[in-house]
């Protein structure tokens, strides 16, 4: 998205078109500047590849794919899979494809991606993960990164029944890695520290077992409540929304950062300088790989973003 912002704010009349596994087509169009999104659905075609229903779908997509000619197709992602994507796009006259020349550290670059390329951007091995797209960008059209990232997010105008009328906090404890979650002691603490808010902590799950957890979680605090099962753009609007998200190292704790919604990321099994929010003041990254902070450490941060907003 702060590719997106980039290249409008050079080139207002740009089209932008985006190709994007189904599930995220809802997020993608929250960026304003992007045309058109394409829907992609690897995931679930691969299930039913001898569907005739499933086959036409990929036809639609081959075809809404190749209905423009561009100028520019990028793929910032680096995977065999985006490489083919990258391939099947059309080109103007004079047109070209770019992409990485190379991985960053611990990423799952697929250096075959690149026999889809007409250029192909070095990168630092050590690059943020949204700086690694735009610096793609800004070499294929000769501009520089000079500022912090913009995500031109636009908010949801959904009122959920489970949301307070008052300001909430939210813990986005759950991922798909085990060494990546902070223990529940840790978040149980956290709370306690946080009843001076008087403000409700609201536990979103996305499994089975992340349900159970903050069931488990809830019973030793006072002041949470576990929310049902959200949708993608229900918890879009929960971390859009909050007055406070404390969370570890995964996609919506990304997407209340984006909105620059006061944020403490907490890193604990992975690398703090590749996704790290650090395009506002308002989100504070704790730990590192390797390194889990404290409550201690989340209640300082908690209280610095408190006299941030008092001023």
């Amino acid at each position: 998205m702060p590719m997106v912002d980039d290249i409008k704010a050079l080139y207002p009349n740009a089209q932008i078109d985006w190709v994007v596994e189904e599930a995220y087509v809802n997020l993608v169009k929250l960026q304003p500047s992007v045309n058109k999104v394409i829907a992609y659905a690897q995931r679930r075609w691969r299930k039913s590849l001898g569907n005739k229903e499933t086959r036409a779908e990929i036809k639609h997509f081959y075809r809404t794919l190749r209905e423009e000619a561009y100028d520019f197709i990028f793929d910032t992602q680096g995977l065999l899979k985006t490489g083919i994507i990258m391939g099947m796009a059309r080109k103007a006259p004079n047109g070209r494809k770019v992409g990485l020349a190379n991985g960053t550290e611990g990423s799952g670059y697929e250096g075959i991606s690149r026999i889809f390329h007409d250029l192909s951007i070095p990168v630092d091995r050590r690059t943020h993960a949204v700086l690694r797209g735009r610096l793609v960008a800004a070499a294929a059209l000769n501009y520089q990164v000079d500022t912090p990232a913009s995500f031109g997010l636009q908010k949801l105008d959904l009122q959920p029944d489970w949301m307070p009328a008052s300001p909430y906090i939210v813990f986005f404890h759950g991922t798909a890695g085990e060494s990546k979650k902070w223990p529940r002691n840790n978040w149980i603490g956290t709370a306690r520290d946080l009843q001076v808010t008087e403000w409700p902590i609201l536990l979103p799950w996305g499994s089975a077992a992340e349900k159970l957890e903050a069931e488990a979680m809830a019973e030793h605090m006072s002041n949470a409540q576990v929310l049902p099962k959200l949708s993608m753009q229900e918890a879009t609007v929960l971390a859009q929304r909050a007055a406070l998200v404390i969370g570890v190292d995964t996609g919506l704790v990304h997407i209340a950062a984006a909105y620059e919604t006061p944020t403490i990321e907490i890193y604990c099994d992975s690398p703090k300088w590749k996704t790290e929010g650090n395009w506002s003041d308002k989100i504070i990254n704790l730990g590192d790989k390797g390194s889990p902070p404290s409550v201690a450490e989340v209640e300082i941060a908690f209280e610095r973003l408190l006299a941030k907003k008092s001023n």
